[in-house]
C-alpha cells in the first residue's frame, strides 16, 4: 500500500483521539475533521482541517449533514488501482481519505437511559458515522478504517514500522470490526423501536417483557478448554468480566461459569445488611445454605448440610470474607470462593495454598442487572424473563386449620428462597437459618422428598421440627406425608392442583401448617 497521506477523524468518544492525531500529524498526515473533533485537536495545538473546507460545502441541520459529500465518500470509495477511477476523481476534484478513524454517537447509553424520550434517543441515531466506516471499510484493500479507540496503538504501530502504511492483513481484520459494529449499532437501534411500539400480535404480559425480534451479536471473548466434557468445545460470549473479576486461580471452565452464576444467584437472595449467609452449589445445585451472625457460623451451617457432596464444589457468601472463614473453608477443597470482596489477610491465605482454586470478586448484583434468559432449542431459541420479583409473604396463604407460628413463617421464608434455585423436582428442609435436607431433579416429587430425608439422615440432621419446601404444587399427598413424616411442622408450596383440597386435609389431619404462595419456581 502506498503512504498514508490524509486522515479523517470524526470521534463521539474521544478517548485517546488527541495522541493518535498527533503521532499521525508528526508522519506528515493531513488531518481533516469535524466540529467538536477538529475543536479538541486545535485546542491539543494539532493543525486540523474542516471537513466543510475539504468538501466545500458547510455543515447544515445542526450538524445532520456534514459528511455525507461526494468528495468524502468519492475519496474513500475510488480503486486506487483503476484507471476509470483515477480519471473521475481528478475530473471532480476528489482527493483520497486514507485513514478513517470514526466512532458513533452514544446511541446505547441514551437510550438506556431512565426518561430518555424518543426524540432524545432519535437524534443520537448516527447517519454519517456509519455511511464513512462502511465506505472505507469496503474499500479495505486501500483504505485504513479505525472504529475502535483500542485500536489506534496498534495502528500507530505499524505505520512507524512500514513507514506510514499498513498491511493488508491488518486492514482486513479492522474492516470485520467495522461492519461487526455497524450491525451491533444498527440492531441496537431497531430493538428501541420495537420496544416504543405496542407488539399486536403478542399476548399483552408477553409484549411488554419480550422484543419483537431477538438480535444477538456478541463476540467470542473467553474460549474455553472445552464444554461440558472433554469432547465438547466450549467458549463464552459476551462480558463476563462486568459481573466477575478473577483475583486468583486456573482459567474457569465451562461447568466453573453455570455453578458460579447459580451460587450468586442464590445468594443475591440474602442481603449482606441484614445476616451473614453462604451457600455451596455443586453442579447447579445447592448443597447447603445457611445464615450466621458471622460467615464463619453461616459457612459452617451450610458445610453441615452435606458435607460429602460440598467437596469440589462453588461457595459464595454475601459479605466480605474474613482471615477466619478462609481459614475455614481452606480445609476444604473447593473449585471457586466468590465473595464481594476479600480482607488482605483472606486473600494472601487463599492464594498462597497450591490449591489452584478460583476466587472470584462478585463486581455487581444479578438481579439488578437487565436482560432476558435464553437457551438455544432446535431451529431457534427460547427466552423468557428472569424468575425475578414476587409478591411476596404479604401475599401468602395460609390454606390448613392451623397458623404457622412466627418461628415457623421465619423458617417457611428461608425454604422458599432455597427452593427456587434447586433443579425441578425440588424439596427443601430448612430451619430458620439453614438447609438441613435438599432433594432435586427428580423425576417424580415423591422421590425428591424421599431424596432430601436420606440426605438429612446421611449428614445426621435431624427433621424433627423442620419447615418443607416443594417448587411447584404437591400432585398428591403422597409427598407432602413423607414430609411430615420425617419431622416437618409446615409446608410452603404454590398451590393450584387439582387435589390441592386432598392435600390440605392431610396435611390437617396431622395437625401442619402449610402456605400457598401462588408462584411456581420449576428451574430446569
Amino acid at each position: 500500500m502506498a503512504r498514508i497521506q490524509r486522515a479523517l477523524l470524526s470521534v463521539s468518544d474521544k478517548t485517546g483521539i488527541v495522541d493518535f492525531a498527533r503521532r499521525l500529524h508528526a508522519m506528515g498526515i493531513e488531518i481533516i475533521s469535524t466540529g467538536g473533533t477538529a475543536a479538541a485537536l486545535r485546542q491539543a495545538g494539532i493543525p486540523a482541517r474542516d471537513v466543510s473546507e475539504f468538501t466545500g460545502s458547510p455543515e447544515i441541520l445542526n450538524g445532520r449533514v456534514k459528511t455525507l459529500h461526494p468528495k468524502v465518500h468519492g475519496g474513500l470509495l475510488f480503486r486506487r488501482d483503476d484507471p476509470e477511477h483515477q480519471k473521475a476523481v481528478r475530473e471532480h476534484g476528489i482527493g483520497p481519505i486514507d485513514l478513517v478513524a470514526v466512532n458513533l454517537y452514544p446511541f446505547r447509553e441514551t437510550a438506556r437511559r431512565t426518561g430518555a424520550t424518543l426524540e432524545e434517543a432519535l437524534e443520537q441515531i448516527d447517519i454519517g458515522g456509519p455511511s464513512i466506516l462502511r465506505s472505507a471499510a469496503k474499500n479495505h484493500p486501500w483504505v485504513t478504517v479505525v472504529c475502535r479507540p483500542a485500536s489506534y496503538p496498534e495502528v500507530l504501530a505499524e505505520l512507524e514500522k512500514l513507514g506510514g502504511s499498513t498491511s493488508l492483513e491488518l486492514r482486513a481484520r479492522l474492516a470485520r470490526e467495522v461492519f461487526r459494529h455497524t450491525a451491533e449499532y444498527d440492531q441496537a437501534i431497531a430493538a428501541y423501536l420495537e420496544g416504543t411500539q405496542t407488539a399486536q400480535t403478542m399476548e399483552p404480559k408477553a409484549a411488554a417483557a419480550l422484543p419483537g425480534r431477538l438480535e444477538v451479536s456478541l463476540p467470542l471473548t473467553l474460549p474455553l478448554r472445552y464444554g461440558e466434557n472433554p469432547h465438547q468445545a466450549g467458549g463464552f460470549y459476551g462480558d463476563l468480566g462486568a459481573c466477575f473479576e478473577k483475583l486468583h486461580g486456573k482459567e474457569l471452565s465451562y461447568n466453573n461459569i453455570l455453578d458460579l452464576t447459580a451460587a450468586q444467584e442464590l445468594i443475591e437472595e440474602f442481603p449482606q445488611e441484614e445476616r451473614a449467609a453462604a451457600a455451596i452449589i455443586k453442579h447447579n445445585n445447592p448443597c447447603g445454605a445457611a445464615l450466621g451472625r458471622n460467615l464463619h457460623e453461616a459457612w459452617e451451617k451450610a458445610l453441615a448440610t452435606d458435607r460429602d457432596a460440598a467437596g469440589g464444589g462453588i461457595v459464595a457468601l454475601n459479605r466480605p470474607l474474613d482471615l477466619e472463614t478462609a481459614e475455614a473453608i481452606d480445609r476444604l477443597f473447593t473449585e471457586i470462593v466468590a465473595a464481594p470482596d476479600f480482607d488482605d489477610a483472606a486473600l494472601e491465605l487463599l492464594k498462597a495454598r497450591k490449591k489452584n482454586r478460583i476466587l472470584i470478586r462478585a463486581r455487581v448484583r444479578l438481579a439488578d442487572q437487565p436482560g432476558l434468559r435464553a437457551r438455544s432449542a432446535p431451529g431457534g431459541f427460547l427466552v423468557q424473563q428472569a424468575d425475578r420479583g414476587e409478591p411476596g409473604p404479604a401475599s401468602w396463604k395460609t390454606v390448613t386449620r392451623r397458623q404457622p407460628t412466627r418461628r415457623e413463617l421465619e423458617a417457611l421464608g428461608f425454604a422458599w428462597k432455597v427452593v427456587k434455585h434447586l433443579r425441578s423436582n425440588a424439596i427443601a428442609f430448612t430451619g430458620e437459618d439453614r438447609s438441613l435436607g435438599l432433594g432435586a431433579g427428580q423425576m417424580s416429587r415423591i422421590d425428591s422428598a424421599r431424596v432430601a430425608v436420606l440426605k438429612a439422615g446421611n449428614a445426621g440432621l435431624s427433621l424433627q421440627g423442620s419447615v418443607v419446601a416443594s417448587d411447584a404444587f404437591f400432585p398428591f399427598a403422597d409427598g407432602l406425608l413423607i414430609c411430615a413424616g420425617a419431622g416437618a411442622t409446615a409446608a410452603i408450596q404454590p398451590g393450584g392442583s387439582i387435589r390441592d383440597e386432598e392435600v390440605i386435609r392431610a396435611a390437617d389431619d396431622r395437625g401442619l401448617a402449610m402456605v400457598f404462595t401462588g408462584v411456581r419456581h420449576f428451574l430446569h
